[in-house]
């Protein structure tokens, strides 16, 4: 059976204790992930680095709405949170900075530079 990366994405969030990139950050961040009629929520209670995970209907500092295709991209690192806020594919309500906080969580994705072979070729620093 496949792994589902939105539900793996927030279990091993939820594993890792401190995280240093959020060292300055004390919000509450919950995620609603849509599929067909149902929403699945991830709450993230960010308290000077340290992350807990947990799952329902919490109040938040802001909400990050996602459909769960979307957001599978994201957990996979295929598809950047901040482009897809941009399309209209990603909503925020409350605090729009903390998506730029999350943003940090979420995997990176591939170096454009690594899958174009020889795209600075000819290209010389004066």
């Amino acid at each position: 059976m496949m792994t589902d990366p939105t539900n793996e994405f927030f279990r091993e969030l939820g594993t890792r204790g401190n995280e240093p990139l959020l060292k300055d950050a004390t919000a509450t961040v919950r995620f609603d992930i849509t599929q067909d009629r149902q929403t699945d929520r991830w709450c993230l209670q960010i308290n000077h680095g340290n992350v807990r995970v947990s799952t329902g209907d919490a109040e938040a500092d802001g909400v990050i709405g996602a459909g769960r295709s979307l957001f599978n991209g994201i957990a996979r690192g295929e598809v950047n949170a901040m482009a897809a806020l941009l399309r209209g594919e990603l909503t925020v309500d409350g605090e729009p900075d903390l998506l730029v906080l999350c943003q940090r969580l979420f995997p990176e994705p591939p170096r454009t530079r690594d899958r174009q072979p020889g795209a600075t070729e000819g290209w010389r620093r004066s």
